[in-house]
């Protein structure tokens, strides 16, 4: 009950800072007021205002926000989000463009499972629509998956992904951001192992801690300083009785943003106080950019404690992926056992989460896959987001990434026939 207890009282805080945002906004809000000229009032409006939303985004799942896309036959498309394959832990999805011809490159697009929604890769899915068919893996928030599903540690994690990769077929090309880089090198391997002509053309790896020793970093620091017992101790509680998932133990999502916001609190801080003087000035708008980053940001999900645990300690402390000594289902995989599946890296050079040198340490781990299969990027001047969105992703990742994606390809011409999605819905 104590962990449960820790939990709900995150909750409780949340819930109490999101109403009193509401009231002071509320309040301070009376036409009355507007009589006597204090600016108190405003600035109290814009705080409440700008903290009854910050509160508000910390419990809700973001909308992909992706409804229509402009092709190349000058035509709107409407844009349907269909779940392809639907399991307990997470779902992968496509982004069907209605009415236009299926696209020759397919792509798998692997999300993080890092205390962010797969909503964080948006903008990355939005640069992939415009000539390919886009498919993501969309890992669904702990606290609302029941007891009785059980458990999800690295090993059903890589289960999972390897599920998506058949379901897609062998004419996939699977892009890795960060967290899942390692454990998708490993389900490539198993895969080649047990069904090799289920393997994707491609794989690309971006950001990812393959090897985490390779370049040093604060969070490999910290992977190495704590014990697994003080993580479990200190990041691991019960989900309390608001939410489906009550009694699942988890690495809370309030949890990871509190560490997320004290890596850089001063920067956050200037943020929000220069939000509310915009709010109280009547600058601020509902989709400025303050708000587009912090409404994706802000929106946090728990992990399983299983899967948060077992990370750690075989990815970071053991070095399983690393040593190739990574084990699933009581099987060793061997990444030597990826022999056609051509393999790129793609790391930034001022990547402070993972550094250059960490994911390229793949390449070395593919002792079967012949020098021609293999290529590998540093992206000068780019941090750990830039790699995957913004203007070095869309300006020279995205293009190398693609021409990789053709040279590698089968010239058989695309399917007539799409995926039967299990459900769908407009986004």
């Amino acid at each position: 009950m104590r962990y449960m207890a820790t939990y709900d009282w995150m909750e409780t805080v949340r819930n109490t800072n999101q109403w009193l945002g509401a009231t002071a906004k509320t309040m301070a809000s009376y036409p009355a007021w507007s009589m006597i000229p204090n600016p108190a009032f405003q600035w109290m409006a814009a705080w409440g205002e700008v903290t009854e939303r910050t509160f508000e985004r910390m419990v809700a799942k973001p909308d992909w926000g992706i409804r229509t896309f402009t092709h190349e036959d000058g035509r709107d498309h409407l844009v349907n989000i269909d779940t392809v394959v639907e399991k307990p832990f997470g779902d992968l999805l496509h982004f069907n463009v209605t009415g236009r011809d299926e696209q020759a490159r397919k792509i798998l697009l692997v999300a993080p499972m890092s205390g962010h929604y797969a909503t964080l890769l948006r903008s990355t899915v939005k640069s992939l629509m415009v000539n390919c068919e886009v498919y993501i893996t969309d890992w669904h928030n702990a606290r609302d998956i029941p007891v009785s599903a059980g458990k999800f540690d690295v090993e059903d994690y890589t289960l999972y992904l390897m599920e998506f990769m058949k379901h897609l077929g062998p004419d996939t090309h699977v892009i890795a951001v960060c967290q899942p880089a390692p454990l998708t090198l490993a389900a490539t391997a198993y895969l080649a192992e047990l069904d090799p002509d289920a393997q994707p053309r491609t794989l690309t790896l971006i950001g990812g801690p393959v090897d985490p020793d390779a370049t040093p970093t604060d969070v490999t620091d910290f992977g190495r300083r704590v014990t697994m017992g003080q993580l479990e101790e200190t990041m691991i509680q019960r989900v309390g009785f608001k939410y489906p998932g009550v009694g699942r133990m988890v690495y809370p999502g309030l949890l990871q943003l509190a560490s997320f916001m004290s890596m850089n609190s001063e920067r956050h801080g200037k943020a929000f106080n220069d939000q509310i003087l915009r709010v109280s000035r009547g600058e601020a708008g509902d989709h400025d950019a303050h708000n587009r980053f912090y409404d994706e940001y802000l929106a946090v999900m728990d992990m399983p404690a299983e899967f948060y645990l077992s990370t750690v300690e075989r990815i970071f402390k053991n070095r399983e992926i690393a040593r190739n000594a990574f084990v699933v289902a009581g099987h060793e995989v061997d990444m030597g056992a990826i022999t056609s599946v051509a393999v790129k890296t793609v790391e930034g050079a001022k990547d402070d989460i993972s550094a250059p040198g960490q994911c390229v340490a793949a390449l070395d781990l593919c002792t079967g896959l012949p020098d021609s299969k293999k290529a590998s990027h540093v992206e000068p001047g780019a941090g750990h987001y830039g790699i995957f969105a913004g203007k070095s992703w869309r300006n020279n990742i995205r293009p190398l990434v693609l021409e990789f994606i053709d040279a590698n390809s089968a010239s058989a011409k695309p399917r007539a026939k799409r995926a039967t999605p299990k459900a769908a819905n407009v986004a």
